[in-house]
């Protein structure tokens, strides 16, 4: 255990190394930016030491993996980031742990996550999974809203008992204007995060960035970086 203690604790510092001269060079101050680790494929015990080494914000992608990490960790002083495609029947679930959902795309989803956050008399911070490869109207290759639907799916969200809308999320997309240029891409998703911020002022996540591209997302002026392999190193099989 120790010596996966000291590999993270290596891992993440330089992480933050790179966070810090990211911010530094963007002329940003460090506290403006919040690192999450995906933790995904990872077993409780590297959450449990991640928590010792002062993470606060920890993300999974598929509800079978998470649910039971989480609840395994649940006495540590952690945030729950939801940050894969989400189906409804994982919905209920899910709000049983996660504190926020990065990937809100569709009106369905919406009404599924507000019935299940009254119910556990919860409230779930959520962010539009915006998808910047889709043409209007559309869905992106890894779901996603197109920028067109923005509006109308926050109206929903705002207006949802047991939900607050948090903001916007994007992946760097493989195809379209944007591939290929994930600071293009990070720097559209703030221009829309300004956009949406004029009708709702508190919606000010943008979660951008991983491990490849977290100075292009913090450059942009991401707020929140999802980091996972540079943290835990590479993962054994994402099936």
């Amino acid at each position: 255990m120790t010596d996966r203690k000291d590999e993270l604790a290596a891992n993440l510092a330089r992480v933050e190394e790179r966070i810090a001269a990211a911010c530094a060079a963007a002329g940003r101050g460090r506290d403006e930016v919040t690192l999450i680790v995906v933790t995904k494929t990872y077993p409780a015990s590297d959450v449990r030491i991640l928590s010792e080494l002062g993470v606060r914000h920890v993300a999974e992608n598929r509800d079978q993996d998470a649910a039971p990490k989480a609840a395994e960790c649940s006495d540590l002083p952690l945030t729950w980031h939801f940050v894969g495609q989400l189906q409804t029947n994982k919905v209920r679930s899910v709000v049983g742990y996660a504190d926020l959902v990065h990937s809100v795309d569709r009106s369905r989803l919406v009404t599924t996550l507000s019935k299940e956050a009254v119910r556990a008399g919860r409230e779930i911070g959520c962010l539009l999974q915006v998808a910047l490869d889709a043409g209007v109207g559309g869905r992106g290759e890894r779901g996603g809203v197109a920028p067109d639907g923005i509006e109308e799916l926050a109206g929903l969200v705002a207006g949802a008992p047991g939900l607050r809308l948090a903001g916007l999320m994007t992946v760097a997309p493989l195809t379209g204007e944007y591939a290929g240029r994930e600071q293009a891409a990070f720097e559209r998703l703030m221009d829309l995060s300004t956009d949406l911020r004029r009708t709702h002022p508190t919606a000010n996540m943008v979660s951008a960035g991983m491990s490849a591209d977290l100075e292009q997302a913090v450059a942009a002026g991401a707020t929140h970086v999802r980091v996972g392999s540079a943290v835990l190193g590479v993962r054994p099989g994402l099936g």
